[in-house]
């Protein structure tokens, strides 16, 4: 058990890997998806200011004379956001600024932003930083006289907080949303991390509870095995007489060996079962003479039956039966193999808690102090033959196991 104890832990292990590595590479997508997203918001953010300040510009440079001269005559003056006229040289044409001032500017602000544009001879856009600390959208548009000489421009600002402030709102939004989704992939990579690894920790399960089943079954072959080497040891006369029980106890252990490793290939999908017809009449009857009554006495009825069965399994099945019957008896079992191919095994012991009917068949879930696997054994092999394995009380007391198999016409 330390081995797959050590082993489960590994499973869990990588499952926990598995989950990391899952939410790490998606979280990872996700943040470069969110920082797209926010700078593409951050952009079209720019392009609205830059589009309003552009419809400012556009407008004043078409009501500016040939001479560079701006008249007060447009309704923009009384709007935001607000604008100026710069000019390059005081002395060409007078510096004017509109009648209403959104933001508070500080006067050497136009006219760099002013000087800059001529100097590139196109237009300017930046965001800047008001005398109060207020974030603003400027932009300044050059403009020429006649002559082609360029001689000032119309400087448009724009407060850039309202739209800051949805660019902030938006960046929390996609934040804790981000925050949220990652929380969900590390539950989902943590559910499909399980899923992904189920057959591996089904494959352990089925390797734990085949050790623990041919350790059952050898449990008593081994012990008789020993106590016939030992009679050998002490009693060198007896050995032409125990040699051939021996041999037929070691005969019996290697096919518990085969059932094993035959169960585990069939459970797995590896190999079918191979079938041939057996009496289980007679195959009971074998298994009572050979299995230890431990002082109990054992009868047996029987009527002649015919399977379609694997001969080893079915012994197999048949010996966990008695061993049980034995183990929870008073005084006597009974064994009785009826025509239609039911095996009925009943013992004058305390019976069976209706409670844990339905468990007593799960592996190391039995209520009788032992591991269980035993009938586990029995109701695998039933299944696997097409049959059933039920159990109920008897009217006078004690337990009877039913193990029915389709019969042979």
């Amino acid at each position: 058990m330390g081995l797959l104890g050590s082993t489960s832990d590994r499973l869990r292990g990588l499952r926990r890997v598995l989950t990391v590595l899952f939410t790490a590479m998606n979280a990872l997508g996700l943040v470069v998806f969110a920082w797209l997203l926010i700078d593409a918001d951050a952009a079209d953010g720019r392009q609205r200011l830059d589009a309003e300040l552009s419809r400012i510009s556009s407008t004043i440079l078409r009501l500016i004379e040939a001479d560079g001269r701006y008249e007060a005559n447009d309704p923009l003056n009384n709007r935001c956001p607000q604008f100026e006229v710069v000019p390059l040289d005081p002395a060409r044409f007078s510096h004017y600024t509109s009648e209403r001032r959104c933001v508070p500017v500080d006067d050497a602000l136009p006219r760099a932003l002013a000087a800059e544009a001529v100097r590139k001879h196109a237009q300017v856009a930046d965001y800047r930083k008001t005398v109060d600390g207020k974030e603003i959208r400027v932009m300044a548009e050059p403009f020429r006289v006649r002559s082609g000489e360029y001689v000032g421009a119309v400087v448009a600002i724009a407060d850039a907080e309202p739209e800051a402030g949805r660019h902030n709102r938006m960046l929390l939004q996609v934040c804790g949303g981000c925050a949220v989704l990652i929380g969900g992939l590390g539950l989902a990579g943590h559910v499909l991390a399980g899923r992904a690894m189920r057959p591996a920790t089904s494959a352990l399960r089925e390797q734990e509870l085949m050790l623990g089943e041919v350790a059952h079954d050898l449990r008593a072959p081994v012990a008789k095995l020993r106590v016939l080497a030992e009679t050998a040891q002490r009693h060198p006369d007896l050995r032409p007489e125990l040699l051939p029980r021996a041999v037929k106890l070691a005969s019996e252990m290697g096919g518990i060996i085969d059932g094993s490793l035959l169960r585990a290939r069939v459970a797995s999908g590896a190999e079918k079962l191979t079938l041939e017809p057996v009496w289980l009449d007679q195959l009971v009857e074998g298994m009572v003479e050979d299995t230890p009554a431990d002082g109990m006495e054992v009868t047996v009825t029987t009527q002649a039956a015919k399977v379609d069965a694997d001969p080893v399994l079915l012994r197999r099945a048949i010996r966990n039966l008695l061993v049980n019957a034995i183990r929870h008896a008073e005084s006597d079992v009974r064994v009785s193999v009826l025509a239609d191919g039911r095996v009925l095994v009943a013992d004058d012991g305390p019976g069976v808690d209706p409670e844990i009917t339905a468990k007593m068949f799960e592996p190391f879930a039995s209520g009788g102090g032992s591991s269980g696997l035993g009938l586990g054994i029995v109701r695998w092999v039933a299944l696997a033959h097409g049959g059933t394995l039920r159990v109920f009380n008897a009217q006078d007391g004690g337990a009877i196991f039913e193990l029915a198999l389709p019969a042979k016409p």
